[in-house]
């Protein structure tokens, strides 16, 4: 399962410079799915009875939702990554172990993504409101759009201003981390062990019922619920141990910037190649002073190293993001019809379409590849010099910042079009 999974990584004090933290993620997925940047404002459901259509499956409605911004596969509800307006930011990765993967429709670990920000407004609030949903409603169904079953277990990073949390999942079962300082990463494997902050009441004895836990030795949650020797899994090769490698050796230096070099390095395979890539990447910055702005960069392309991080900041009324939502299909959706996946629409939106033709000249076109490179690299800077500033000044213009991201993808397509153009 190593080929099909995502990196989440987040350094905190005194790892970082300045006092805040860095959330990053990579979303590896098939080399074919599109993922869009969506925009969803806050909103107070009246209605008790209210009912919330997930991906495969309705839940109950709560009387308030927060504003968020998710980078989602653009054929389902959920997200692989995302912020709220409170600066909680959350990342999922598959897992798999011992506990069988639920093959009846549930709720997917990206709708547990989107579920956490929507309705909480701190990182440990965000983990109660996923763990209470896996306990009601389960998870488990189809993480791909195909009839090819793909299904996993979820594990998740959440960070706020304050403090971040891993929680590790197998069936409803689990174990949280609390991360006060310093780095941590997760990828396509259990790595809670003997540090467990919090966990599912009942997740010990049901360890023994199955056999996997005698109830004498010290209870190690990934050595218990997955195929792994935990003493080996700090050196063995892998996403995982090469993550962790590249966070230590910034610590104590790690910027924004220096996230999205993780994010981009391809070596250690965290920057994805071949049929699973690298779809999308997420970098945000959580200052842990209160009047700072959280600062969300997405790039909404493939290959990080190929794409511009576009900043995102909340502030009110933010206007649709035109440039990188998919287009929609309502009720003739192949994911919303029975028997689901019958055929795969084109959802391609128009910032995916103008990279994948700008991707084409950078493969087979030497000279034009290097200029169009380089300006992607001049934007990009600007755009890091212009938040820089945002955060040394304490100053926020609301009326350009409202159409921050918009108008960053709007420069996007314009160098692309100005480079593909003869």
């Amino acid at each position: 399962m190593e080929t099909c999974s995502c990196d989440t990584f987040v350094a905190l004090p005194p790892a970082t410079v300045g006092n805040g933290i860095i959330f990053g993620k990579n979303s590896d997925r098939l080399c074919d799915e599109v993922q869009e940047v969506v925009y969803f404002p806050a909103a107070v459901h009246d209605n008790p009875r209210e009912h919330l259509q997930c991906t495969y499956i309705e839940i109950d409605q709560v009387p308030e939702t927060y504003a968020v911004v998710l980078s989602r596969p653009a054929w389902l509800w959920g997200a692989e990554m995302g912020a709220n307006e409170h600066g909680v930011c959350i990342g999922n990765e598959a897992v798999w172990g011992r506990e069988e993967v639920c093959d009846e429709e549930a709720l997917l670990g990206m709708d547990l993504v989107r579920l956490g920000l929507e309705r909480a407004d701190t990182a440990e609030k965000a983990l109660n409101v996923i763990v209470d949903l896996l306990e009601k409603y389960g998870q488990g169904e189809n993480c791909s759009e195909s009839t090819m079953v793909f299904s996993y277990h979820n594990s998740f990073l959440i960070a706020d201003r304050n403090e971040a949390w891993i929680l590790e999942t197998a069936g409803k079962y689990w174990a949280a981390e609390k991360v006060r300082e310093g780095v941590r990463n997760i990828s396509n494997q259990l790595s809670i062990t003997i540090k467990i902050d919090r966990e599912h009441p009942d997740m010990r004895n049901y360890a023994k019922q199955k056999g996997w836990w005698d109830g004498k030795k010290e209870f190690d949650f990934a050595a218990t619920y997955f195929y792994l020797d935990t003493a080996k899994m700090m050196i063995s090769p892998g996403r995982y141990c090469e993550g962790y490698k590249l966070l230590n050796k910034h610590k104590g230096s790690i910027t924004f910037e220096t996230m999205m070099e993780i994010l981009r390095d391809k070596p250690s395979g965290i920057n994805m190649e071949g049929e699973f890539l690298t779809t999308a990447s997420m970098v945000s910055i959580l200052p842990q002073d209160s009047s700072l702005p959280c600062i969300h960069f997405f790039t909404g392309t493939p290959d990080p190293e190929r794409s511009i991080f576009k900043p995102f900041i909340f502030v009110p009324n933010i206007p649709p993001l035109l440039d990188t939502s998919s287009p929609t299909f309502a009720l003739e959706d192949p994911v919303k019809k029975k028997p689901r996946f019958q055929f795969k629409p084109d959802r391609r939106h128009p910032l995916y379409q103008k990279h994948q033709q700008a991707l084409e000249i950078i493969d087979k076109k030497e000279e034009k590849a290097k200029t169009l490179l380089d300006n992607m690299r001049k934007l990009e800077k600007e755009l890091f010099k212009e938040m820089e500033s945002i955060l040394q000044n304490k100053h926020l213009d609301v009326d350009k910042v409202v159409n921050l991201f918009p108008q960053c993808a709007k420069d996007e397509i314009r160098i692309y079009k100005s480079n593909i153009s003869p």
